[in-house]
């Protein structure tokens, strides 16, 4: 299989790649990530921790990892339809927390959106533009507030 892109040319912009780096505990961080997210217009629809899950089932030793599947739903009700529902392969937006030292928290996301551009699970049309520039509207304003 031949990817339609060369993902070592791929620009963290192209993929909508966002991070901010968090001082407090990993509790706390995700507490603040959902009620950031949630105040930008996303729910909060899936979260669980990989890291409890691995450390629990095969012994990962991994330390604290935690995902906020977010969801706008009106962005994500036009991405269905303007996608003839493939997008929801990729629902929910992702937002992941991970601990890089005691007290030091990484949050990570990228946009689904324009992934599905890039894969050509997305038209490259005016519709899909709109909903990707109002999607970055969206975590842009959440990562501003975190």
């Amino acid at each position: 299989m031949t990817l339609p892109i060369d993902p070592s040319q791929i620009d963290p912009e192209d993929i909508g790649e966002q991070q901010a780096t968090l001082e407090m505990s990993h509790e706390d961080a995700i507490e603040h990530v959902r009620d950031v997210f949630t105040d930008a217009g996303f729910g909060v629809p899936v979260e669980f921790s990989p890291s409890e899950m691995l450390n629990e089932k095969i012994d990962a030793d991994r330390d604290p990892y935690y995902v906020l599947g977010a969801c706008n739903p009106e962005v994500a009700d036009r991405a269905l339809d303007a996608t003839d529902n493939k997008l929801g392969a990729l629902m929910a937006c992702n937002v992941v927390i991970w601990e890089e030292e005691p007290e030091q928290q990484r949050v990570y996301h990228v946009s689904i959106m324009r992934i599905a551009r890039l894969v050509g699970m997305a038209p490259h049309n005016e519709e899909m533009a709109d909903i990707v520039a109002d999607t970055g509207e969206i975590v842009d304003e959440a990562f501003q507030n975190l």
